[in-house]
């Protein structure tokens, strides 16, 4: 995908979490991120859209500190997190191409990795905005997820976070989990598990112990844990480990 069309689904996914977070309420129980509201919500996520915006705008070339969350409630803090979204647009829409900033993962440049994160980051924190409206995660596929973000963002996940010394998806043999998305021609990812870092391909040449099958803008919610896994075949135990250990937290 296009770092632009990345920017204008950041710019998209921002104005929905907004919309169902200012119709949820702030103090809507988050059923997909459990023990947060929707206050929480805005509060991370604004932040890390702040965090975000100053490491392009001033170019930091080092991991720089965010600057914490805010002490807003209600219209104050809805309209901070608005004011911080579309700072977070602008400046990635007029960035220079040839940007040098620090990111970390890897990317074909520092603006192609901010544009491609902050839109995953957007979308899936809009998922939970739109769990707090019913007040519990919704099944099937999500709304507005296109297969190509769908799969960039799996393949984000699988190959790029999880292959981060930190992943703490790891078995005590050699196992293998297949993802296969059915929308879509050849997306299937084999992720081959250990007692080191889940080494994910985009590949379907071997056997797998577990295999996760659906669309892929279900199979994208679900490895992000926000949906449940459509079908599961093979040994459901690795299904649950990736449940249990898989999450990305800020620190």
């Amino acid at each position: 995908m296009e770092t632009v069309t990345f920017v204008e689904t950041l710019d998209r996914e921002g104005g929905l979490l907004a919309a169902a977070a200012e119709k949820a309420g702030a103090g809507a129980a988050v059923p997909t991120c459990p023990g947060w509201q929707v206050r929480d919500l805005l509060r991370h996520t604004g932040m890390v859209h702040r965090w975000a915006t100053a490491i392009v705008a001033e170019g930091h070339t080092s991991p720089h500190p965010d600057g914490g969350l805010p002490d807003l409630d209600g219209d104050l803090l809805l309209a901070w997190f608005r004011e911080g979204h579309r700072e977070l647009v602008a400046t990635l829409t007029t960035a220079p191409s040839d940007l040098r900033c620090w990111h970390f993962l890897p990317a074909p440049s520092p603006l192609a990795f901010w544009a491609r994160r902050q839109a995953h980051e957007t979308s899936v924190h809009r998922l939970d905005a739109e769990s707090a409206l019913d007040g519990a995660p919704a099944d099937g596929v999500p709304s507005g997820v296109g297969t190509d973000f769908a799969l960039d963002g799996i393949d984000e996940l699988l190959c790029a976070f999880h292959a981060r010394p930190k992943s703490a998806v790891r078995t005590a043999g050699p196992r293998t989990l297949r993802v296969r998305a059915t929308d879509a021609p050849d997306a299937v990812w084999t992720v081959r598990l250990s007692e080191e870092p889940p080494v994910a391909r985009r590949t379907d040449d071997d056997t797998a112990d577990c295999e996760l099958t659906g669309p892929a803008a279900q199979l994208y919610a679900a490895l992000w844990n926000r949906r449940p896994f459509p079908e599961v075949t093979g040994d459901r135990s690795l299904a649950a480990l990736w449940r249990e250990r898989s999450g990305v937290t800020w620190n």
